[in-house]
């Protein structure tokens, strides 16, 4: 199916990098631990973010939540959005129109 957007694919995954960036652990859905992540530079870590961004935008395609370290990210499609959640807590809307 994957996720409708009518803008331009960069500028999501610029704010979507961002957003996940945010969450606590969010470097765990590559399995690293947390000696590993404090380990890398500033930008090995937003590298590491794009790439985790880049993955979520397409496997929300397939399933629309996915569980990312303390939080979550979801598809709305009726709203043409992305959501990215810590808890109970939506930290920021991605538009995707």
């Amino acid at each position: 199916m994957g996720v409708r957007h009518a803008r331009e694919y960069a500028d999501i995954l610029k704010e979507l990098s961002v957003a996940v960036g945010e969450i606590e652990n969010s470097y765990s859905f590559f399995e690293m631990e947390p000696e590993e992540w404090e380990a890398l530079a500033a930008e090995e870590r937003q590298e590491v973010m794009e790439a985790l961004a880049d993955d979520v935008f397409f496997g929300l395609g397939e399933d629309p939540v996915i569980a990312i370290g303390g939080g979550a990210i979801t598809y709305n499609s009726k709203h043409h959005v992305i959501e990215v959640s810590q808890g109970d807590n939506v930290i920021q809307i991605i538009r995707l129109i």
